[in-house]
Parts: C-alpha cells; sequence; structure tokens
C-alpha cells in the first residue's frame, strides 16, 4: 500500500464507520497519547522496564495506531504524504549526505 492509498483508505474508513474526524486539535492529542504507547512498549522491551502482568508486546499495532492518527491529521490539513515525505528526504539527502559519514561517534 502506498501513502496514497492510505491516505484515502483511512478517510474512506473515517466517512463509511467513524462519522466524521475529530478535530485536529483532538487529533494531536490522540497522536501524543498514541506515541506515549509506542514510547511504554519501546522501554519495556528496549530499554530497562519490564512488562507489567497483562501488558503486551504489541510494537506492531502501537506503530499502526501513530500512522492512522498522522495520516488522520495529513487528509484534515490538506497534506500529501507521499510528495511531504518525498520532499522530507530531498532535504535530509542535501543536508546530511556526508554528515553521518564524517561522524566519529558513528
Amino acid at each position: 500500500m502506498t501513502l496514497e492509498e492510505a491516505q484515502k483508505t483511512v478517510d474512506n474508513w473515517i466517512k463509511t464507520y467513524g462519522v466524521r474526524y475529530f478535530s485536529e486539535l483532538t487529533n494531536m492529542a490522540v497522536l501524543t497519547e498514541e506515541v506515549g504507547e509506542l514510547a511504554r512498549v519501546m522501554s519495556r522491551k528496549y530499554g530497562d522496564q519490564s512488562f507489567k502482568p497483562g501488558e503486551k508486546d504489541n510494537l506492531d499495532d502501537e506503530m499502526a495506531d501513530v500512522l492512522w492518527v498522522l495520516i488522520c491529521l495529513a487528509n484534515q490539513t490538506g497534506v500529501n504524504l507521499t510528495e511531504a515525505f518525498q520532499k522530507n528526504l530531498e532535504k535530509k539527502t542535501s543536508r546530511d549526505k556526508e554528515r553521518h559519514k564524517n561522524n566519529p561517534k558513528l
């Protein structure tokens, strides 16, 4: 699935099952919440914390939740994620093509 297809799929789902998008500000808060849930799993799986009884290693699901809300925000604000990602990749390549190679910390 391409980013464009993902944006269309989310939009169709919202219009079919979700009634309407939450407000942009609400979705920003939801995105923050989902990133926190992703951070919790990461800290337990790769960090020093351990899973509590009943918690699941659902890293894939938490990443998908973050992506879902990000796509909702893109749809609501008129951002074409395919174009935005391409421009961002070009920016990073132009800016950082030698930077990481020359970083003695890496």
